[in-house]
């Protein structure tokens, strides 16, 4: 690395270090505030490693934490300050901060923990999967067809939340040795939620949420259309006033790519200059809100194979996804994408005509889809099965951590 690099390098270093001293601090302020766990009280864990740009993937398990701890004493126990400090302030249910895996270790030996539960494929997991009395259970942030639906990584854990039959399919065609009875159909109890978001004007325009992915991490997931698809077609969505165009990236948008973040930026742009020639069109670019709400105020959505597609399958109204447009990403036979015509690049800038042939269909095409991704899609369906999954877990594990104790004594 040249010089310069490094001495680039270097004060990324010293300021990520920096931040981080400061988040600790942070942290260490707050906690005196806070009413301390009870030792033998926490039955459950949602066990978070990660930085705070990753805190979207726990988020979105709020409401389904929330009532869970009605039930079993929950908790999140965090490992990273930024993490910590921010869900210190707004997560439901308590945060126990960690600094390391031996302080893990000895907390766990003064709870009755029976179940841990991972957001996540971070690699950091497996430090806390090493604790053998607790089942360990996958629960994900989102369902779709991507290539990370199918890790071997799974197989780790003692169960696999998952939506419904169409990942159960998945699962066995992608990854050999994982016995479908560890796999747990609980629906998608995160869309089960009615989020709090912006009041958009009643004034009769059609709303068209815009909700791409990121462009990962590896080229077999590059399946982000901001770059390709994006700017063209807001364009022509920006230009009929027949819509309010609401775009709402992924928190990760342009975390790799630079191609990406500037793409990222045109499209802000041409929003703000859209409400700038028109104010009542009150078009949004929402990069601050939980995700959620938009399944609520949207009538018609596009976005690309990612857990947003699938999310917004539930709602039973019109759905466009973007084909990927390199070559590298994976992109296998599904029920949804064999289900609909994806929006190639040359197509963006005919968005305006396959949006209001969508709406003109309603999603009336997608509704067995819908039922094989997800089950039953009625209101509080989702949320029930994973209240019920996470309790028979609960039990089910404490019989066997008593009985075990029964026999060595």
């Amino acid at each position: 690395m040249p010089v310069a690099g490094e001495v680039r390098a270097i004060a990324r270093r010293g300021r990520a270090y920096a931040r981080r001293r400061r988040d600790a601090r942070a942290v260490a302020r707050l906690l005196p505030g806070r009413v301390p766990v009870p030792p033998g009280t926490v039955e459950v864990v949602v066990y978070f490693p990660d930085t705070a740009v990753n805190l979207y993937q726990v988020r979105q398990w709020y409401e389904p934490l929330r009532l869970l701890a009605a039930h079993h004493a929950v908790v999140v126990v965090s490992r990273e300050p930024d993490a910590t400090r921010i869900l210190l302030a707004e997560c439901p249910v308590p945060v126990v901060p960690m600094r390391n895996i031996a302080e893990l270790e000895q907390w766990l030996a003064t709870q009755k923990v029976t179940l841990m539960l991972y957001v996540n494929q971070n690699a950091n997991n497996f430090s806390a999967m090493r604790f053998a009395e607790p089942a360990h259970v996958f629960v994900s942030h989102g369902e779709s067809d991507k290539a990370y639906m199918v890790s071997n990584q799974l197989k780790a854990y003692d169960a696999v939340m998952v939506a419904g039959q169409a990942a159960v399919d998945r699962i066995a065609a992608n990854i050999v040795g994982l016995p479908p009875e560890r796999l747990v159909r609980i629906g998608r109890p995160q869309v089960d939620v009615e989020y709090d978001g912006p009041d958009l004007p009643d004034d009769g325009r059609t709303v068209v949420l815009y909700a791409p992915t990121w462009e990962g991490d590896r080229p077999s997931m590059s399946y982000s259309s901001v770059a390709s698809h994006g700017p063209a077609m807001v364009a022509a969505l920006l230009a009929d006033p027949r819509f309010r165009v609401v775009y709402r990236p992924h928190p990760r948008t342009g975390v790799q790519s630079e191609e990406i973040r500037g793409a990222h930026a045109d499209v802000a742009r041409l929003i703000e200059r859209a409400n700038s020639a028109d104010p009542s069109a009150m078009h949004l670019v929402d990069t601050k809100t939980a995700f959620g709400w938009h399944l609520r105020a949207a009538d018609v959505c596009i976005t690309d194979i990612s857990a947003v597609a699938y999310d917004w399958l539930a709602t039973g109204r019109a759905l466009l996804v973007t084909r990927p447009a390199s070559s590298d990403a994976v992109l296998e036979s599904s029920p949804l994408v064999d289900a609909l015509a994806l929006v190639d690049v040359g197509d963006a800038r005919a968005i305006v005509d396959l949006v209001v042939a969508a709406l003109v269909d309603g999603g009336a095409t997608l509704q067995e889809v819908a039922e094989r991704y997800f089950g039953d899609t009625s209101a509080g369906a989702s949320m029930t099965r994973f209240l019920t999954a996470a309790d028979d877990l609960v039990l089910a594990r404490a019989g066997v951590l008593e009985g075990r104790s029964r026999t060595q004594h």
